[in-house]
């Protein structure tokens, strides 16, 4: 089906535009009050698993907010759950998973998986999200990186240092990139088959790649991140979000990828003398300011736009959106994008 607003999908091959295609991470939920009635009545997992609530909320932002992209509403750690890892997601807390990876035998308990077996209700999500879209706008899938992954596999539960889990790289390497493998391993599987599904584009989310130095991350993280574009970029454009590792976005920029995603705390400039001039940016506007009065949040924009330069960028926010941002103010943020023109 020929999509009536292709600008993503333009931008990620570097062709000419008019303007900067727009989309917000974590924009299905949180924020939305048509969300927060659906999570009145479903838990979590409930919404995850089920593909026409997975469905009707990655929707919900087209709808509300008009942005350029869809991202399919669902979670990371739907990975190490398929795996074989019980995951719970406690409202307002974050996610518990009671019995973390630590040692040898804890690998037993847990397996490369058949996605199509365990995963098979994100891809139903994914078919009928697309059905649904009716070609308004492409879908974007995605999936953790295998860092990230593991620091949640070993560590039980979120943290702002992960410590265990760094640790247990440290002292267990082998073991760690025996695990790393193994969550590379599902990963490559699971967006191969988000992409069958109708995915347009996927997206690679490496929340905790800040926590590492510039050697470890591309030690720990950046191998098995390499691996997944190297077996996905013949098939789809792929963005890599590593937030907070804008030490290796040359690295990260030879991987393959079409996108590299960046967060505030980096100017775009600097972010564009370390990736180059021939590669797609995406971000990086401060979700706090987007508490701002609208007026401040357009002047912002406009500030970060110029920043970014012309073509080669998609807008965006350089982390999710909070709970806390009022609908409107997530309007005016697109807003500003859309009516921002290359000089």
């Amino acid at each position: 089906m020929k999509l009536k607003n292709d600008l993503l999908l333009r931008t990620l091959r570097g062709e000419h535009t008019e303007r900067a295609p727009v989309w917000m991470m974590r924009q299905a939920g949180r924020y939305l009050p048509e969300y927060m009635k659906l999570r009145e009545k479903h838990d979590f997992f409930t919404r995850v698993q089920t593909p026409e609530l997975a469905a009707a909320i990655t929707i919900q932002p087209i709808d509300i907010i008009d942005v350029d992209a869809a991202i399919l509403f669902s979670d990371i750690l739907v990975v190490p759950q398929a795996m074989g890892l019980e995951v719970q997601l406690i409202e307002s807390k974050g996610p518990l998973l009671p019995e973390p990876v630590k040692t040898q035998n804890d690998l037993k308990r847990i397996c490369v998986p058949d996605v199509n077996e365990r995963l098979h209700y994100v891809f139903d999500a994914v078919k009928l999200t697309k059905k649904e879209l009716n070609g308004r706008v492409p879908l974007i899938g995605f999936a953790g990186a295998p860092w990230t992954l593991l620091c949640y596999m070993v560590q039980g539960k979120g943290s702002k240092t992960f410590d265990e889990a760094k640790a247990f790289c440290y002292s267990c390497p082998d073991l760690a990139h025996q695990l790393l493998q193994m969550i590379t391993d599902t990963t490559i599987a699971y967006l191969k088959e988000q992409v069958k599904a109708g995915a347009d584009a996927v997206q690679i989310f490496d929340s905790w790649g800040g926590l590492l130095s510039k050697a470890d991350f591309e030690n720990i993280s950046l191998p098995y991140i390499r691996q997944i574009v190297s077996a996905l970029k013949d098939e789809t454009k792929v963005i890599i979000f590593a937030k907070g590792a804008w030490q290796s976005l040359k690295e990260m920029k030879e991987t393959g990828a079409a996108c590299l995603g960046i967060d505030w705390c980096i100017e775009p400039e600097a972010a564009r003398s370390f990736s180059g001039s021939d590669i797609c940016l995406q971000g990086n506007f401060d979700p706090v300011k987007l508490l701002s009065p609208i007026p401040v949040i357009k002047k912002e924009v406009r500030l970060m736009m110029k920043g970014f330069g012309k073509g080669k960028h998609i807008a965006n926010l350089g982390h999710g959106i909070l709970p806390t941002v009022p609908v409107d103010h997530a309007r005016a943020f697109v807003g500003a994008v859309k009516e921002y023109r290359f000089e």
